[in-house]
């Protein structure tokens, strides 16, 4: 790349526990985090947002439902709304939903317990900021770790929202038609349940979570040459 790093922000809430791993994971493939508590009411100077994994504020009513209405969710949403791109990995995803940003909802797994394992996805599309680096019907590895990962949809919810699903077999929550992870109608905000930050060295297993993050910092980087010129 030339010229500056993507900035991306990544918003903190009480309970985020994946804030340092996104950072650090995003630092890794080029980008220039900085970390954003929930109580700041305005954004940095940021061309991507991170909503990270957790359990923010002890994910008391639902998950993510507090987080919503976190001051610092106010300019994220508005963020998004100008086109902003926005990822929210995991309880980020439940956030995004919540917010309003994303279609459906994410319930108990079915199992009603938590899983934390490995996951084979496959690539739906590869038309959005979030899966550049991809192929169509490709097959990703990529660790998830929620106890509220089924994904049910709402009425504003279309095929073409869908971005990856979980392989045959390897749906760990119920998730409706295997629905691992959505995208926006305008493509700017995706949310996964699976965490790509923690899939991006070689020695931990897998370095899949690399082409979902650097798709995202390859796009931001991209809007910050834009707007630069």
């Amino acid at each position: 790349m030339t010229g500056r790093r993507a900035r991306v922000a990544v918003v903190v809430f009480p309970g985020s526990n994946d804030d340092r791993d996104a950072a650090s994971a995003l630092a890794e493939l080029g980008a220039e985090p900085t970390l954003m508590w929930h109580g700041e009411r305005r954004l940095p100077p940021v061309d991507a947002v991170v909503l990270p994994g957790g359990f923010s504020y002890g994910d008391y009513l639902r998950c993510g439902a507090i987080a919503r209405f976190a001051p610092a969710m106010e300019s994220v949403v508005e963020f998004a709304h100008r086109g902003g791109l926005v990822l929210g990995i995991c309880n980020g995803f439940q956030i995004l939903c919540e917010a309003g940003l994303l279609p459906g909802a994410l319930r108990p797994n079915a199992s009603l317990a938590f899983v934390c394992r490995d996951a084979g996805l496959v690539v739906e599309r590869t038309d959005t900021p979030f899966t550049s680096r991809c192929t169509t019907g490709q097959r990703l590895t990529i660790p998830v770790k929620h106890g509220d990962g089924c994904w049910h949809p709402g009425p504003d919810f279309g095929p073409a929202n869908v971005v990856l699903r979980y392989a045959d077999g390897q749906n760990p929550n119920g998730s409706i038609d295997d629905v691992a992870g959505v995208v926006s109608v305008r493509g700017n905000v995706m949310g996964l349940m699976p965490h790509p930050e923690h899939a991006v060295e070689a020695l931990i297993g897998s370095t899949d979570g690399a082409l979902i993050l650097g798709s995202m910092i390859d796009a931001a980087h991209r809007n910050a040459l834009a707007v630069a010129s």
